[in-house]
């Protein structure tokens, strides 16, 4: 249920508002828009009489939500989030732009492309220090070297991090590095992270599992929400089909459907959809034109070289082409690069 509250309302009403939901057995989160602030009540039961909240002295409304995910409706909060880390800006009308390595090999290459991240006007540096392989005999990550690497090299050309957190122990050690924690989409339904995760004060970007609904993805960023953290960021990387040339099925649609139930903002991950690094680009504009909030693709200098998804990966050359090809579609579709 969302409770509206009057116009010009004191902070002593609020509290007693709050109060009375909470005797109710209600979880009240706070959510100030531009012209009205409202309160979400979590809990609340089917034959909950929803007048006893309406005769609340300032309250102008209150309305059930039908949605099972209720803090990450539309209908709880109707404008569009905006994340702001150390003047960065993801939401809305805002495109941000997230490059670098799936994993960080060495300093020389964190550091070469952190160059190139900062050269192309991105503001996020991505790179894996633990890493969720497939196969045991697969490349894991540095981890905590990788940690230190990728902040240093972030450092060096302001630009923030995102990096992944694998389970709950890795919680405190990753949150000193970065600036944004990555679930991965093999984390997507990992609930007691997902509640640690709740619990921290940093933006959270929550890729979709590539077998999940958008009902199910939204329930995840739910947990999320319902344990306090406010700055949730979605991200689309693809789901599985019944096609074999691609690596997924990158799911556009997700993105403009997402737009109509959700007030998060939804990021694009191309590269984890392709296959090969000759249909990133494609995929990456029309994530742009679709009105995502940004992208998050791979780049390597050597991708022959690399010790995971080389074959996926954008060389310096291509990768700063596409953020001139994306700058024009920003242009075109009101966004602010």
């Amino acid at each position: 249920m969302i409770v509206i509250l009057e116009k010009n309302i004191t902070e002593e009403q609020i509290e007693n508002i709050s109060r009375k939901m909470n005797e109710f057995g209600l979880e009240v989160h706070r959510m100030d828009g531009k012209e009205r602030i409202v309160l979400g009540a979590i809990g609340i039961q089917p034959n909950f009489d929803v007048r006893k909240i309406k005769a609340i002295p300032g309250v102008s409304d209150a309305i059930k939500i039908l949605d099972p995910y209720k803090l990450a409706s539309r209908t709880f909060k109707q404008e569009d989030t905006i994340i702001k880390i150390n003047g960065v800006s993801i939401g809305s009308n805002y495109f941000t732009l997230i490059a670098g390595p799936c994993s960080i090999e060495n300093d020389e290459q964190i550091f070469r492309l952190a160059e190139v991240v900062a050269e192309s006007g991105g503001r996020v540096l991505r790179g894996g220090a633990f890493k969720p392989r497939t196969s045991p005999y697969s490349f894991q990550g540095l981890g905590e070297e990788g940690l230190k690497l990728i902040r240093q090299a972030a450092d060096r050309f302001n630009l923030l991090v995102i990096t992944e957190v694998m389970q709950t122990e890795q919680v405190d050690l990753v949150g000193k590095y970065t600036d944004i924690y990555q679930i991965g989409a093999r984390n997507m339904q990992n609930y007691p992270l997902l509640k640690e995760l709740g619990k921290i004060g940093k933006p959270v970007m929550l890729k979709r599992h590539w077998g999940a609904t958008l009902e199910e993805w939204l329930m995840s960023a739910e947990y999320l929400l319902s344990h306090g953290n406010k700055d949730v960021i979605l991200c689309e990387r693809g789901i599985r089909s019944f096609d074999t040339p691609g690596r997924f099925l990158f799911d556009l649609s997700a993105i403009p459907v997402l737009k109509k139930m959700t007030h998060l903002p939804v990021i694009a991950d191309p590269s984890h959809a392709a296959m090969y690094a000759s249909d990133v680009p494609s995929m990456a504009l029309a994530a742009a034109a679709a009105g995502a909030s940004g992208i998050m693709v791979e780049i390597h200098d050597q991708p022959d070289k690399a010790l995971s998804d080389g074959p996926q990966a954008l060389t310096s050359k291509v990768y700063l082409k596409l953020v001139e090809d994306i700058k024009k579609i920003a242009e075109v579709i009101g966004k602010s690069f």
